[in-house]
């Protein structure tokens, strides 16, 4: 049995642990409120700008661009959010496994990575780190965007990569982040829409996409501005997510922290009774052998 010292200094360190869990999650606590301002406010332009732009493009038969055929290239490229930070659950782990428990082979597949956390865990598994833009996860602008944006594109225009992919963190809740893997590009008609829905017209599969200015000239404005916009609200519910699963990862700590202090002073004070039970019974035996 431990003795009553040992469990005295155990006991401190579980309260200053407890202390730095409690302080974190006041911080979490704060920067969520921001960041999830900013998430549901950008989520509805998020999900309209990549349903129109998919809708296009799916309905663009008639256009000859790579942005809407199978590319010729296997080769695959990945760009992942997470933190630069743990002591946040299982956030940063949920979003790799996306990508190492995935349908991508290791040797085809180029990893655009934001976030230290997610480099490591990616590198450990074998995969090849093609850019880090960890700088990007503490602070980003759409500025920031559109150069990851233009990077990605300059690859895939090049025929480098024949697929395009975004790894992040949906933001639903405070409390419910999901995992989620988005295919930016191609965009191969009733590959991401037309899953037969009944309500469907048949006559609307048939209808072409005409622009009123060329069509080329047309594309090179709106796949940029729609990448950059998926990165873009993409990083901020990744960021809204961070800090609400730091926020839960903090509280339960400080929870189990408070479990353990109770478990040690009750093994304290037991431990105590019984050295003051051990000193009684020795005084009471000295005093009966000198009677």
């Amino acid at each position: 049995m431990a003795s009553m010292r040992d469990i005295k200094r155990r006991r401190e360190s579980v309260t200053s642990t407890q202390q730095i869990t409690k302080a974190m999650k006041l911080v979490s606590t704060v920067k969520l409120q921001r960041a999830k301002g900013r998430a549901l406010k950008s989520k509805y332009y998020f999900k309209a700008m990549y349903n129109t732009v998919t809708d296009l493009l799916s309905d663009s038969h008639n256009i000859d661009t790579p942005y809407v055929k199978v590319s010729e290239s296997d080769r695959k490229a990945v760009l992942v959010l997470t933190s630069n930070r743990g002591l946040a659950g299982g956030y940063n782990a949920n979003v790799t496994k996306l990508i190492t428990n995935g349908n991508f082979d290791k040797e085809k597949t180029d990893i655009y990575i934001i976030g230290r956390k997610g480099k490591e865990l990616l590198e450990r598994k074998g995969f090849t780190i093609k850019r880090d833009y960890s700088n990007l996860a503490d602070g980003f602008e759409y500025a920031d965007a559109i150069k990851v944006c233009n990077k990605l594109l300059k690859e895939f225009d090049a025929g480098n990569i024949g697929e395009i992919y975004l790894a992040y963190t949906n933001f639903k809740n405070t409390v419910s982040h999901e995992p989620t893997l988005l295919k930016l590009l191609p965009i191969i008609p009733g590959e991401i829409h037309g899953s037969g829905d009944e309500d469907d017209d048949p006559n609307d599969k048939l209808l072409l996409m005409n622009f009123e200015i060329p069509d080329e000239e047309a594309l090179k404005y709106i796949v940029p501005k729609y990448l950059t916009s998926l990165i873009y609200g993409a990083l901020i519910e990744a960021v809204a997510s961070e800090n609400g699963a730091r926020m839960q990862a903090m509280d339960s700590a400080t929870n189990n922290a408070e479990e353990m202090i109770g478990k040690l002073t009750l093994q304290y004070n037991r431990a105590r009774q019984g050295s003051i039970t051990q000193e009684l019974t020795e005084i009471i035996a000295g005093a009966e052998a000198i009677s």
